[in-house]
């Protein structure tokens, strides 16, 4: 009998079996239909080989920790991973931390915050005589609207060691020393485009504060600057063309400076209003946007990735490893926290203003006693009509010193300046107690552990849990990068395969 093998793969196309189909259909007969159905559509049949393996789709590709995230952030920035270790306080971010990390491949940005422009000098020196001009760090700036001299400082220091990247954190508004950074060295391209060789990535705890680094710089700041010899005209004609920042990191609730922000709402949001910004200054459309603020384990950093994150940033995971800055004394108090073992507490660059700031709060009594000078603060006019048995307390206690003594220190530190009012004095004063309490952490001064101001957030204490199942459990055991692999790699299996 004799089959029409055109009729046999119609029907068994559709899922009919011929009814003259019975038994098993000898190899040979097949190949002699093959044959034949190639000899009447008019071509050469063609002899069939053997028969060859299953072709087998190919499965997307594992994603690993070298594949999170943007690439265009690893290769403008020289590193292997989509993350970044952002600046601390007082030297906790210190040159130590920032050569480990940037000879691993990981981005990381020197705390100047609290330092003078002598120690912020010195410390770059190190890190170019270390590491070189192309390695991949750079120094954080953090806005000081009572002090702004102090930003001009860690600007020039930067400008004059040839730094490459600036983390902006805590920023209300675009500042000189900002607008100066990012055009340095600015030129607008033979394409019409603009080209800034320095690096912005500013840290935004809210929506209306991503949109100050989206748009170009001020035209009247430009103007200034411009006036005042401090840019060209070759980096003014390129600002209109420019985004203030080339990164933003959405900044849920952390250690440090926090609007108390929630990761998860807070990234989409700043992800849409860059999308958003884009369709009228297209030049928005090329910032990243990544995610920050209780990125302590695996879990977290696989959840910021699906949010849509191009990077990640951590900081207080980064406090209690070897290379920080801060004491010994200080760690070993550290690497026992908890989530919970955190709380707010007056921000000193922000005191009147009102910013909080995420601390310890177990095993010290800082934030109890910052809380007791900001409402001493609010609630009278002059440190004079706080009670008497008030003022002796918080002299004998908090400054172990009378105010008169310390404003007078403060005073002598500051030739020149115009005489506050008592108000402000007080303020001063105040600021000096907070400031002074992350000074005792950082050097780890003996007797003074209950003033001990540490910038942290609950993302340490989901870090110890994390890694007292790897075997880390104590700081001495931790180094920063090793820290930051390790978490990429937990999270790679938890984000998904990669995208072919």
């Amino acid at each position: 009998m004799s089959l029409d093998p055109v009729a046999v793969g119609a029907r068994a196309s559709w899922g009919v079996v011929p009814d003259a189909v019975v038994g098993p259909v000898p190899t040979e007969s097949v190949r002699e239909c093959l044959e034949h159905t190639a000899a009447r559509a008019g071509k050469e049949a063609t002899p069939l080989g053997p028969a060859a393996d299953p072709v087998v789709p190919a499965g997307p590709a594992r994603r690993t920790a070298g594949t999170l995230g943007s690439t265009a952030f690893r290769e403008e920035y020289g590193v292997r991973y989509a993350y970044a270790a952002g600046g601390m306080h007082g030297g906790i971010g210190s040159p130590g931390l920032v050569v480990r990390l940037a000879r691993a491949g990981i981005l990381s940005f020197l705390g100047t915050g609290g330092l003078t422009r002598t120690q912020i000098a010195a410390a770059l020196r190190t890190l170019g005589d270390r590491l070189g001009p192309a390695a991949p760090f750079g120094v954080n700036l953090t806005h000081r609207p009572f002090d702004p001299t102090a930003e001009d400082d860690v600007v020039d220091a930067a400008l004059h060691a040839g730094v490459r990247f600036l983390e902006a954190s805590a920023y209300v508004r675009i500042t000189p020393a900002l607008v100066r950074y990012r055009l340095r060295g600015a030129r607008v391209l033979a394409d019409g485009r603009a080209h800034a060789p320095r690096k912005l990535l500013a840290k935004v705890t809210r929506p209306d504060g991503a949109r100050l680094f989206l748009g170009p710089a001020p035209a009247r700041l430009v103007t200034r600057l411009l006036t005042e010899g401090a840019i060209t005209a070759e980096e003014a004609a390129a600002a209109p063309l420019l985004p203030m920042a080339d990164d933003l990191c959405a900044m849920g609730d952390a250690g440090g400076y926090t609007d108390m922000g929630v990761l998860p709402a807070l990234l989409p949001s700043v992800i849409r209003l860059r999308d958003r910004f884009a369709r009228a200054f297209p030049a928005a459309g090329r910032v990243r946007v990544g995610g920050g603020g209780g990125i302590g384990a695996p879990e977290a950093a696989a959840a910021a990735f699906v949010l849509g994150a191009d990077f990640v940033l951590t900081g207080s995971v980064n406090l209690c490893t070897v290379e920080s800055g801060i004491s010994a004394r200080a760690k070993d108090l550290l690497q026992g926290l908890d989530v919970h073992d955190t709380t707010y507490a007056p921000h000193g660059d922000l005191f009147e203003l009102g910013g909080r700031a995420r601390v310890v709060k177990k095993g010290v009594l800082f934030p109890a006693r910052a809380d007791r000078l900001y409402d001493l603060w609010r609630l009278h006019p002059s440190w004079e009509a706080v009670a008497p048995a008030v003022r002796r307390d918080v002299e004998e206690r908090y400054f172990r010193d009378t105010f008169d003594a310390v404003y007078a220190r403060l005073r002598a530190a500051a030739p020149g300046a115009p005489e506050p009012d008592a108000k402000r004095r007080m303020a001063l004063v105040f600021r000096w107690y907070c400031d002074g309490a992350l000074r005792l952490a950082v050097a780890g001064e003996a007797g003074r552990e209950v003033d001990f101001q540490i910038p942290c957030g609950p993302a340490l204490g989901a870090c110890n849990q994390w890694l007292r199942t790897t075997g880390l459990g104590a700081w001495q055991d931790r180094h920063a990068d090793e820290v930051a692999r390790a978490m990429l790699d937990g999270a790679a299996p938890a984000v998904g395969p990669s995208p072919r």
